[in-house]
């Protein structure tokens, strides 16, 4: 359960699906309720495809560009910190598209792979802590346990984009500012800790 919760706290601040409402909801604002559901979804499954093909192929990656485990959990705790400063910082967790892509994703049809799953849920930061939590990793179970919490996370980000237009009235902005600093706070402690254990190693392994 550990794992699971902190597999999923590690991507929740980096992924960061309610930074990602407003996106979704300019792009899909002339679509049907049906077909806004059905982008939301094959989005979330996309991300879980793209994560789980990254956490999975973690030891090959770091193989071949010669990156030590602790020299990414370092990299990965940063990246981590950085996203719950931003959720900690009014205004800063809005996920921003420029508007030629806003133009051009408003004629597409389907948007769920780009720019939704890519790079909007699943981009460069989230694909590196995806490879991260492969050094995090001691057995299969864990690896079973880690790719359970990207699904978790995946269906809770379907539930928000799914629900953004009753989230948005119902709580609010000041309620969404509040439940971000929150997952922010946790975030940079996540962040804190990856890079302490990888520099205790470091340490103990350098000696």
């Amino acid at each position: 359960m550990e794992i699971i919760l902190a597999t999923f706290t590690a991507l929740f601040s980096v992924v960061n699906p309610f930074g990602a409402m407003p996106v979704f909801l300019t792009l899909t604002q002339d679509d049907t309720p049906a077909h806004r559901n059905q982008q939301a979804l094959k989005a979330c499954l996309f991300m879980v495809g793209i994560l789980a093909v990254f956490f999975l192929a973690g030891q090959y990656v770091l193989n071949f560009f010669g990156i030590r485990i602790h020299d990414l959990r370092i990299a990965g705790g940063l990246m981590i910190m950085r996203a719950g400063f931003d959720m900690l910082t009014p205004g800063a967790n809005k996920k921003k598209i420029s508007q030629d892509v806003v133009e051009e994703s408003q004629l597409k049809e389907d948007i769920s792979f780009t720019p939704l799953a890519m790079p909007m849920l699943s981009g460069p930061g989230s694909i590196a802590i995806s490879i991260g939590l492969f050094t995090t990793s001691l057995s299969y179970f864990d690896m079973f346990l880690i790719l359970i919490g990207i699904v978790l996370l995946a269906t809770l980000s379907y539930i928000i984009l799914r629900f953004s237009h009753q989230l948005t009235r119902f709580m609010g902005k000041a309620g969404l500012a509040a439940l971000a600093r929150i997952m922010g706070f946790i975030s940079l402690s996540i962040g804190v800790n990856f890079i302490v254990s990888a520099l205790t190693a470091l340490f103990f392994t350098e000696r």
